[in-house]
Order: C-alpha cells, then structure tokens, then sequence
C-alpha cells in the first residue's frame, strides 16, 4: 500500500516549521486555537445544513429537536472523542493527575491533544438515541441527516492537525515528504492532509450529492450506512500512511495492521450491513414533511 504513494529521487524535504504556522488566533488575552476553532465551525455548519435539511419534504424531525440534538452532539464529540482516546489508547490519563496549570488531571486537559475518532462516534451515536428516545422520533432517519453533515468537522479537524504538525505520517520517500517536529529527522507522509481530503471532503462530497440530487434521504438508513462505509473505508486506508499511536506499535509488528484499522473493521461491515438493508428496503417520508407529527 506505502508504495502507491512512492517515489524515487525526491527532492529535499519539506521542513513543517519552515511553513510559517502559528497554534492559533491571538486575542491578546486568549489564544483561540485553531483545533477548537475546528469543532465550533465543523458544529455550526452540521446546525445550519441539518436546519436547512428539515425544510425539505421528507424531514424525520422538527427544529426544536435539531437544537435539542446538536446541543447533546457537541457534548458527545468532546466527551465521547475524549474518553475514548483514554480508553483505547492511554489509559493512564484517567489517573494521571500531573498535568500543571489550573487544571493537573490530565484527562481534562483537552488542550494538549488526544482525541479518539471511534470514542467521539460513540459519544454523537449515544445523544442521538437520547434524543430520539425523548422526542420519540425514528433514529435511524435522524441519524441520515445528522451523518450527512460530520465530515466537515472530519476535514476541518484534519487540517487543524497539520497546522498544529501532530499526528504525522509514516517514513516515506514521496517528493512532497515533510519533516514534522517532535518527529526527528524522518522524512513522513503528511498524512493529516490525507484523511482531511478522504475522510472529510470526498465523503462530504458524495453524501451532500446524495441527499440533494438523489432519493437517498427517503432511504432509512443510506445515508447512514454510506458514511459509516465511507468513514471506515477511508480510515483503514489512511492508517497505513498514518504512524501508529504512541504505545500501540507492536499492534502493527504482531499483526499488519494498526489498533486504529482494528477498530475500524466493524465500522465498515456495520456501515455495509446497513447499506446494503437500505437499497433493499422500499422509501419512506415521500409523503410530505414529517416535521409536524415528529
């Protein structure tokens, strides 16, 4: 797979330092950095393109359950993408209470990095159920729409990781191979910018022309089914340019494939599953809006 981005005689190195990026935006009294600024847009624009999707007919909810449902999403990326990167990748953080500054229990301090893709899944797939559950409204459709709109904070946060020159790639000798810092002096993948184009833009792409050029949206659960698809497919690709997390090497030495590609596998055959059911099953909502009776 390395050698599908190979190529012989490359020129020197990009030096990520030598490209001028700063951590964030200064406010003189507060940096806002642009990680942060990655989630409050990527948040903002799934409220905006969920709200602008319920005026179309079809639509599985109302709008008071949009403010409802991206309230408790925003708490589920962060806490959910949090926990998980301790629970899957550093467990330690959870009683590891040495951080300085005001807040030393490291597991709080979001700011030095360390979120998991599959625990911030977890955590937006829980305050959808709880949602639904309260507004007694059909998941699964409710999932279509939400699903639609997450690959823009994907991109977002991709390309906040490259500005920040964290979670950086393999050793390759591609031409446009970048020397990252905290990486040595290795030659690697820019591999951030990898997943922001497969993992957020194309899959953005494919599913806003679905739902607004297609009848995927009457479809429960194909919208749904391709982004988790999509997400898992792109995931597992991206990892073999991707360095494997800190602590967790040996799962590639012992088996091929990292602990992230691991994860991903059921992502893809649930996504498939999913899929797969849809296209089977005949469409829903074509009535007219179902906003009114969610």
């Amino acid at each position: 797979m390395l050698s599908l981005l190979a190529a012989s005689g490359a020129a020197d190195p990009i030096y990520w330092e030598n490209l001028g990026f700063t951590p964030g935006i200064d406010l003189g009294f507060f940096t806002l950095r642009y990680y942060s600024l990655a989630y409050l847009l990527g948040v903002i624009f799934a409220y905006w393109h969920v709200s602008k999707m319920l005026k179309q007919p079809g639509a599985p909810m109302a709008q008071r359950h949009a403010d409802d449902l991206f309230f408790y999403c925003t708490l589920g990326v962060i806490l959910g993408g949090r926990l998980g990167y301790a629970a899957f990748y550093q467990p330690d953080l959870f009683t590891d209470f040495s951080g300085d500054g005001f807040v030393s229990w490291k597991l709080l301090r979001l700011w030095d990095g360390g979120m998991s893709f599959h625990g911030g899944l977890l955590g937006v797939l829980t305050a959808m159920v709880w949602v639904s559950w309260q507004g007694k409204l059909d998941f699964v459709r409710v999932a279509d729409y939400v699903c639609t709109t997450v690959p823009m904070g994907m991109f977002l946060g991709r390309l906040a990781n490259f500005n920040n020159g964290e979670l950086w790639g393999r050793p390759t000798d591609v031409a446009w191979g970048m020397v990252f810092p905290g990486g040595g002096d290795v030659v690697r993948h820019p591999s951030q910018l990898y997943q922001a184009g497969l993992e957020g833009l194309l899959l953005l792409i494919v599913l806003l022309l679905l739902f607004w050029k297609t009848g995927a949206r009457y479809r429960r659960g194909l919208l749904s089914g391709v982004f988790l698809l999509g997400i898992g497919m792109a995931r597992f690709v991206n990892e073999f340019f991707r360095a494997p997390d800190e602590g967790w090497q040996f799962r590639v030495a012992e088996t091929g494939l990292s602990q992230g590609q691991w994860l991903t596998i059921p992502i893809i055959l649930f996504g498939l599953a999913v899929t797969v059911i849809a296209v089977m099953r005949k469409p829903v909502g074509t009535g007219g809006s179902m906003a009114s009776s969610a």
